[in-house]
């Protein structure tokens, strides 16, 4: 019996310690990307060419491409033409490990080496910079283009952040963004609450149908009714003589995107909750609107505070639907729109992207850290029953 129970508290011991393993695993995974945004976001964008985020704490090489002064600086020493200078000219120095004369081949040769560029022609670039072009006869055409790899110290700046945040009309698809995704979180959830409790605990003809209709629409792509879904909008608009682009178009949009997730989610979770309370508060002559609105409604806040996360997060950062619903105004750009914006044809603008990525992110954290919260109250207060 004892070594029974030992062995009972040894697996209880060790699966305890697998949950917190797996956690601190899925914790990492979600934390490390968003870490090396927030330093991609901070550091030098000729350094995020260069490396990774995480070496950013120390010295990265980089291959550059620079450009020897032109003829007109030569003079003649010891029977041969020569340039003479820095390659990193007033700008601060870097040491050099190689260089090469050629794209092919940027670090063909040593620091410090001479390198023969032909006919007698030599060129010697040191560690330091400093650089000497040898010619036997006088040197014409433009200056020697030169590549190297170079040691620079991380560097840390708040320029992309600046040229992100006071980009103009920021602050106001800041403004659109927070009017478009609100409402589209609020209305799903209080239509979606109802249709739940009627589907869970209200008896009438086609309940079932319409459940099956609901998991089917789960799986239809979004991409795939966008179209239908806004010329039927259009129509409707057309016909009462309304404009079509409007803020109460992305909402229906994305309620009726929300909703048979958000029925399913809440259904699910209503038909589990104890149907004892249900009885008892119908033989106390409590309506089904009293029993959702004072019992079912308290009880299933942790699955509303779920869905408001999952939605809230889905339409902050679309796109796409915006694109669609609203106008290309500048007056009505969302953030992800002005953002893309922003980057145009400069895709590799990878400073902005990081910088911009991050600061989309930043009103989502915080809603969800806002309603976890609530989410675990909730989820206690549900869980309690009465002896």
């Amino acid at each position: 019996m004892a070594q029974a129970s030992g062995k009972s508290a040894g697996k209880s011991f060790f699966g305890k310690f697998g949950v917190h393993i797996a956690v601190l695993v899925f914790v990492a995974i979600w934390t490390i990307p968003t870490l090396g945004i927030l330093v991609s976001s901070l550091r030098d964008k000729d350094q995020i060419i260069a490396s990774g985020w995480w070496s950013s704490f120390s010295s990265s090489t980089q291959t550059e491409a620079g450009r020897l002064p032109g003829p007109e600086t030569q003079i003649e020493k010891d029977g041969r033409f020569v340039i003479e200078g820095n390659i990193f000219g007033d700008g601060p120095t870097r040491e050099i490990s190689a260089f090469g004369v050629r794209a092919a081949t940027p670090t063909r040769y040593a620091a410090g080496q001479a390198a023969d560029l032909g006919d007698g022609v030599t060129l010697r670039l040191n560690p330091d910079g400093s650089f000497i072009l040898s010619s036997p006869v006088a040197i014409e055409g433009r200056g020697q283009r030169v590549y190297f790899a170079s040691s620079a110290p991380p560097r840390f700046t708040t320029e992309n952040y600046e040229t992100v945040l006071f980009s103009e009309g920021i602050g106001r698809s800041f403004i659109n963004s927070l009017t478009v995704t609100v409402p589209a979180t609020i209305i799903p959830i209080m239509i979606a609450a109802f249709a739940a409790y009627a589907l869970a605990w209200m008896r009438f003809p086609g309940r079932a149908l319409i459940i099956a209709v609901i998991i089917g629409l789960l799986v239809v792509p979004l991409q795939m009714t966008l179209i239908p879904l806004l010329q039927l909008y259009n129509g409707v608009a057309l016909f009462f003589g309304v404009p079509s682009k409007t803020y109460l178009g992305i909402w229906l949009a994305h309620t009726g995107f929300g909703l048979p997730f958000a029925i399913y989610l809440l259904r699910s979770y209503m038909a589990g909750l104890p149907k004892e309370l249900m009885e008892s508060a119908r033989i106390d002559g409590a309506s089904d609107f009293e029993i959702f609105l004072k019992i079912v409604l308290p009880l299933s806040f942790p699955v509303l505070a779920s869905f408001a996360i999952f939605q809230f997060l889905w339409v902050w950062n679309d796109l796409l639907v915006a694109m669609v619903f609203l106008k290309t105004d500048a007056s009505e750009l969302v953030l992800t729109a002005k953002l893309n914006a922003l980057l145009g044809s400069r895709g590799g603008d990878w400073e902005i992207l990081t910088t911009s990525a991050f600061i989309t992110i930043l009103v989502p954290l915080a809603v969800f850290f806002s309603l976890q919260r609530y989410f675990v109250r909730g989820l206690l207060a549900g869980s309690v029953k009465g002896g």
